[in-house]
């Protein structure tokens, strides 16, 4: 057991350093900084808002895409309540009363519940924009996003454009650690972006040329994560997505560990399922970097979340175990076993390869958190040093954890929708 244990602990070890390793290579030799450009001409765009028991939330997400600076009568806002139980469909009436004079279109589509691919479907069918824009409904959008994001669309194979997705006034530790987490994968998307391998276009403001976006076929509607799935469409068609720093839209993230569970498991789920329906990509070179080196992250870092978590809890309970099984010798006389316990301590006994493996891992994690917070025109110890040191330490054992509910999941075929 020691044997398999340590095989698979090495096996993390090597991957978790050669892609670290990669990717700050990617970042130290990647100079793909595309030029700022200008809009020079506006064309008329869909915003689609997908609400399922919204009612607290679609309002104010809608006045934020209201505020666009962006002519009014060149946008139109599509709501789609998906069989909403609450007031949905009531705030989206009221605000079309409120902004009935306004200039723009603001359009309630409402349909039985089948899910949010069937919700941006049904949009799309009825869409008039050039451009098809999905924000979630919990998310808001800088006035300046339309204007930074259109010019990107200068190839006919660009099919998404994406903002950088950061969360909204994080207010307990739990929303902190989340917070740290968007800004430094933004940073890694940044990085993706240089080698054409984005993996997922997030519900929050990606903005798509509707031409391609018709031309795939729209969104999966059987898919959990329909945005991940259409990001790897786009890329087995060898299309193009563009991830952008230089504007920014606010979600709101879960606040309990009930809450974040639920969508985590979700999203590790979707994104499994989503890579092994496209092996074909797999150490593909047809599909470029995407298929050599984003396709087996994605596989793998369920893999090792899992294997890391196993191995932690087997070298901690071990112990344990022959703890209790020596106690079994002395009719469980515990005094006796204590003094008989003595402390030798050694350094030459101390593992001193996982040492240093786990300071170069702490060390670029250190680094890459710098470098994020440069690119994401962020403060990083805005929140404090415990926040700094929980995200480092603890947080990704945390989605460890959640990784085992979905390989449980995965394998009782349990399913789930929004």
């Amino acid at each position: 057991m020691n044997t398999i244990a340590t095989i698979l602990l090495w096996f993390t070890y090597f991957i978790s350093l050669y892609f670290a390793v990669f990717w700050l290579v990617v970042f130290l030799t990647k100079k793909k900084n595309m030029a700022k450009k200008e809009l020079k001409e506006f064309p008329f765009v869909s915003v689609v808002v997908p609400a399922y028991n919204e009612e607290e939330r679609v309002g104010p997400t809608v006045e934020s895409a209201l505020e666009l600076d962006y002519p009014k009568d060149k946008f139109e806002i599509i709501v789609v309540d998906d069989g909403s139980k609450d007031n949905t469909s009531g705030v989206v009436k009221s605000l079309q009363k409120k902004y009935k004079n306004s200039g723009f279109s603001l359009v309630l589509l409402q349909q039985v519940n089948k899910g949010k691919g069937a919700a941006l479907n049904n949009a799309l069918k009825h869409a008039k924009g050039k451009y098809f824009i999905c924000l979630d409904a919990d998310s808001f959008v800088e006035k300046k996003a339309l204007k930074i994001i259109l010019p990107y669309f200068t190839d006919d194979d660009v099919a998404a454009v994406l903002p950088a997705l950061k969360v909204k006034d994080p207010k307990n530790t739990l929303q902190k650690l989340q917070w740290y987490e968007y800004i430094i994968n933004m940073f890694y998307k940044e990085l993706m972006g240089k080698l054409d391998c984005v993996h997922v276009t997030p519900g929050p403001f990606s903005v798509y040329s509707k031409r391609l976006l018709e031309k795939v076929g729209g969104f999966d509607e059987d898919n959990i994560t329909e945005d991940l799935e259409i990001a790897f469409r786009f890329q087995a068609n060898n299309y193009k997505i563009i991830q952008l720093l230089e504007t920014n839209v606010l979600t709101l993230c879960p606040n309990n560990l009930k809450d974040l569970y639920k969508q985590r498991n979700r999203w590790f789920k979707g994104a499994t399922l989503n890579a092994i329906a496209y092996r074909k990509m797999l150490f593909n070179r047809k599909y470029g970097d995407f298929g050599i080196i984003q396709v087996p992250t994605v596989i793998l870092s369920g893999v090792i979340a899992v294997i890391m978590i196993s191995s932690i809890l087997y070298y901690a309970l071990k112990p344990q175990v022959v703890y209790i099984y020596n106690l079994t010798f002395v009719n469980f006389d515990i005094w006796t076993l204590l003094k008989a316990i003595t402390f030798d301590f050694k350094w030459v006994d101390l593992d001193f390869i996982t040492l240093f493996v786990a300071l170069v891992m702490i060390t670029i994690s250190i680094y890459i958190m710098k470098k994020s917070e440069v690119s994401s025109n962020e403060r990083l110890m805005k929140y404090g040093t415990f926040s700094v040191l929980s995200y480092l330490l603890f947080y990704f054992l945390l989605l460890g954890f959640f990784w085992i509910g979905v390989l449980f999941d995965i394998a009782t075929g349990r399913k789930q929708k929004w």
